[in-house]
């Protein structure tokens, strides 16, 4: 008899994971099958499972209420002949911090499933998985102590400047090509022609997907949404060009494996647009793919390059944004709120850098304020890091928070944080709409609490010397005058009816006012 093994209790939107024996010749990713169907009350879910190498194969499934289970495993992992194997466990209730999937609601809205508001902070680290061991601990430290609470990332190695080294792992068994003496003058070079590469895309490497497993299981110990890059054009490997026969094998072991996560996000590609080997259809039906093998509905988008995808096709979740201008990003966000009535995610707005490329130069101030204008008018914002210590021979090889990961360097990070601990004191939960009646400034109203009870004004650059408030004679407000950049507070006192308020004529200053 085949050895199963399975837990008896499972907590509530955690991983139920069964494991069993199953044949490992000729070429199980392919020839070889195993599903489960589960069962709660009067609902059932049934999931694909997948092959984890040398013999053993799993089944994920992640259970949504709390009770009694049944499943069933079918397929023809142990041979043509396998029997059914029936079993049940049970769910135990949600513990604090467990808050289930990020879903929309609201039509433009992120809650997760226990209906507990959430505020994207993201951060982008494409390869940082891809880096040694002790790299990706220090990644992980440092994300735990920042104020970011989802991270993009690919699952294929990432090829472009300052990323000349070669991954861990690699997804599938084969041998990649001589890329001996490889630095920014050969990369067009490898970028086109990819030469040397020899990949048997019907056979994944198990390890290279295990490493996934154990960081997505951190990131969610830490309340951390994992978005994970399923294609990108920055390759030398040739695997952004497979073909749609390989794509869709590649996606189907994606969402088999990582699905029962509850922090993950789908993103089909980072700048899609600039994959010239996939057209418009091909997007369609990967999307259609990923959403139809997902049971779990897991958002999913795709982030583009200089044209934006429509994000009104009916399986994209969110609008993941890239800014397709240098000076203008997150000022759009109540014009994509209105336009798509979806979610607005701005995943890139530049990096706070000072490397050579255009988008990866912008000072701690700029990355800052393109926070607080994203978030005060109803969107979500992502940072990202490009610090070089100094210029010299190593350059190419610097370890680069955008890319490898590592140690958190710049002047923005505690900022993000100030304006997050300012959020979470909004009345209603932290999500904000676009006050429309203001036009000289960016003032953000709760999503979530009675109008008029609540104004936050941000100024940015600008540098008004006073703000001047009309408000009838019995309203009183609670203000405060805040210092963004040195991440101040300091209370005005209560001011009612028409009052003025002394701003110091300084860029970077918000007031806050609460009704009392």
């Amino acid at each position: 008899m085949r050895k199963a093994d399975y837990p008896a209790q499972t907590e509530q939107w955690d991983v139920f994971e069964y494991r069993t024996e199953g044949i490992s010749s000729g070429n199980p990713f392919v020839e070889r099958t195993i599903r489960g169907s589960f069962r709660s009350g009067t609902r059932e879910v049934k999931v694909d499972g997948f092959y984890d190498g040398d013999g053993v194969y799993l089944v994920r499934y992640m259970p949504d209420e709390p009770g009694e289970v049944s499943f069933t495993i079918d397929g023809n992992y142990g041979g043509d002949r396998t029997e059914p194997f029936m079993g049940s466990f049970s769910v135990t209730k949600a513990t604090e911090g467990n808050h289930g999937p990020v879903r929309v609601q609201d039509r433009t809205r992120l809650f997760y499933t226990d209906g507990t508001p959430h505020l994207s902070f993201g951060t982008t680290c494409y390869a940082w998985v891809h880096q040694s061991t002790a790299l990706q601990e220090e990644t992980l430290a440092s994300l735990t102590a920042s104020p970011f609470n989802k991270i993009r990332f690919c699952i294929f190695p990432k090829h472009y400047d300052y990323n000349y080294n070669e991954p861990l792992t690699y997804p599938f068994e084969g041998t990649p090509g001589d890329t001996g003496g490889l630095d920014r003058s050969s990369m067009q070079r490898f970028t086109e022609e990819k030469p040397g590469n020899h990949w048997d895309f019907t056979r994944f490497r198990p390890e290279h997907f295990r490493r996934f497993d154990e960081r997505i299981r951190d990131l969610m110990k830490h309340g951390i949404e994992a978005d994970l890059i399923l294609f990108h054009p920055y390759d030398r490997w040739g695997f952004d060009g497979m073909g749609a026969e390989a794509d869709d094998r590649y996606v189907r072991y994606c969402v088999a494996r990582f699905a029962a996560f509850r922090n993950v996000w789908w993103s089909l590609a980072n700048e899609y647009d600039f994959i010239r080997s996939k057209k418009a259809e091909d997007w369609e039906r990967i999307g259609r793919l990923v959403t139809a093998c997902d049971p779990y509905g897991h958002l999913c988008s795709v982030h583009n390059g200089p044209t934006f995808y429509d994000f009104s096709r009916d399986w994209v979740t969110h609008c993941s944004c890239q800014g397709t201008s240098r000076y203008r990003s997150t000022e759009q966000s109540a014009e994509f709120l209105d336009r798509y009535q979806k979610p607005v995610v701005w995943d890139e707005v530049l990096y706070e850098g000072n490397i050579d490329l255009g988008w990866g130069n912008i000072t701690g101030e700029e990355m800052t304020r393109r926070f607080w204008e994203g978030m005060l008018r109803g969107a979500h914002v992502g940072h990202g890091e490009t610090l070089l210590d100094a210029v010299d021979e190593q350059v190419d090889d610097a370890i680069l928070w955008w890319s490898h990961g590592g140690r958190l360097k710049g002047e923005s990070p505690e900022r993000i944080a100030f304006l997050k601990k300012i959020l979470k004191d909004v009345p209603g939960g932290p999500l904000l709409n676009q006050d429309p009646a203001c036009w000289d400034a960016v003032c953000g109203i709760p999503a979530n609490a009675p109008a008029g009870s609540y104004y936050l004004y941000y100024f940015s650059f600008l540098r008004p010397l006073f703000r001047d408030f009309h408000f009838p004679e019995d309203t009183v407000y609670r203000v405060d005058l805040i210092d963004t950049w040195n991440m101040t507070v300091t209370p005005l006192g209560e001011m009612s009816g028409n009052f003025r308020v002394v701003t110091g004529g300084k860029p970077w200053m918000a007031l806050r006012l609460t009704r009392v």
